[in-house]
């Protein structure tokens, strides 16, 4: 088997009607197959199911004697903070605990930022166009909320060992219109990158020509491994302080995939004088989250450590679908030389570069036969890859069974994109 570059015209159409041959056996089989958002299993769900009965009607008060029927505490109960602050190795006073989304947390900082300026600075809104840097390829839904409030994005091209410092640097210290950067620092979504110390380092001490520039640091997936040994990454937020920037990030993370993805909980840490201000506005905002789920939580996990092992129990279910997506990858399209891969340690997804200008081809093709992708072109801003080749697989929700059908169709529709583009050259 050879690299299709090193075919001839004979050959590729030869190796062509070969595929069509395999792609219309899968059309003609009916598949309804999903790989197009990262969302936890059924079978991960029920690893969740003894939270919904951990409560009894006489057991709704914190440890602190507070009920949790009632209002208050806005932070969040102080025993889900502290879970939440050994996950991050913080303090819990530099935590607040809110409802089951951290999207929306970032959402509502940088609404109050629109309007009403960082730490009562001038509105982002009254200073022109503000911007984003946007390591890529990322999270769609980063980029959406960015969208949503007309914040110009810029791409910054990510690394294996994270984005491009030496251009973030260079643009955060040129642009006093440059308010904030995405980062998804362990198991970036969706090419899995851990960010390196060094990396870590160098945006503690950015020197950012806006004084309410801020680091968006989505720890999403800080305990989501694949691996017996967890990927280690330095805390920013201590390192920030060493640098002199404390107030500089602003971190975020949630339970959502490690409960029920509904009704989970979410985290925002942050200086002990960040938290102090977003603690005002949050009781303007609202009279206290829904601590009875918070409750629910700590009955169930008990501690950090109890977090711990029930990952143990995620990764054991998700470590075979990943592994079916890589060797078939690597039986299928590396002979090829027609695409290339992230090999994840951690997160929800796999990274996938296929042959430029034929990515949306290539969901076109796997959607035509059955399979749903991710959109070409969703993990950079404004759904504009340039050069049409980044698919993010997410094999987390489907079977097993079915993750091994998709990722069969999907390499069968990589090879048959990149024939078709050799053949129309």
């Amino acid at each position: 088997m050879m690299a299709l570059s090193q075919m001839s015209r004979e050959q590729l159409e030869q190796e062509k009607a070969q595929l069509e041959k395999r792609y219309h056996a899968f059309q003609s089989r009916g598949l309804k197959l999903d790989m197009s958002r990262g969302k936890p299993g059924n079978d991960q769900l029920d690893l969740s199911n003894g939270m919904l009965e951990v409560l009894t009607a006489d057991d709704y008060k914190a440890e602190n004697g507070l009920d949790c029927r009632n209002y208050g505490n806005s932070d969040g109960l102080p025993e889900m903070r502290k879970i939440f602050a050994d996950l991050l190795e913080i303090d819990p006073d530099e935590v607040i605990v809110g409802g089951n989304s951290s999207l929306t947390m970032m959402f509502d900082n940088i609404a109050s930022n629109m309007t009403h300026g960082v730490r009562d600075g001038k509105p982002w809104g009254r200073q022109g166009e503000v911007k984003f840097l946007c390591p890529v390829p990322g999270y769609d839904r980063h980029f959406a909320i960015c969208e949503y409030f007309h914040i110009k994005m810029i791409n910054v091209p990510l690394h294996s060992d994270g984005p491009d410092m030496d251009m973030v640097e260079r643009l955060v210290s040129s642009d006093p219109l440059i308010k904030g950067i995405w980062c998804v620092p362990k198991y970036s979504n969706p090419d899995g990158v851990v960010y390196s110390d060094e990396t870590v380092r160098r945006f503690a001490h950015l020197k950012p020509a806006a004084d309410d520039f801020r680091i968006y640091w989505d720890n999403a997936y800080m305990i989501h491994h694949l691996g017996e040994e967890p990927a280690k990454i330095l805390n920013l937020l201590t390192e920030c302080e060493k640098a002199g920037n404390p107030n500089m990030p602003l971190i975020f993370t949630s339970f959502s995939k490690v409960s029920f993805s509904g009704a989970a909980v979410a985290a925002m840490a942050a200086s002990k004088s960040n938290i102090d201000y977003i603690k005002k506005r949050l009781t303007v905002q609202a009279i206290g989250p829904d601590k009875l789920n918070q409750l629910r939580h700590v009955r169930f996990f008990k501690d950090a450590n109890g977090v711990r092992a029930h990952m143990k129990k995620h990764a054991a279910i998700l470590r075979p679908k990943f592994a079916a997506v890589l060797d078939k990858l690597d039986e299928e399209l590396t002979p090829y030389s027609v695409a290339t891969w992230e090999k994840p340690t951690g997160g929800y997804f796999v990274s996938v570069n296929v042959a430029e200008g034929t990515a949306k081809r290539v969901v076109q093709l796997c959607k035509e036969a059955g399979v749903v992708l991710t959109g070409a072109g969703a993990t950079y801003p404004y759904g504009k890859d340039p050069l049409d080749r980044n698919i993010r697989l997410a094999p987390t929700y489907p079977p097993l069974e079915e993750v091994k059908e998709a990722i069969e169709l999907f390499c069968i529709c990589t090879k048959l994109a990149a024939v078709e583009k050799m053949l129309e050259s």
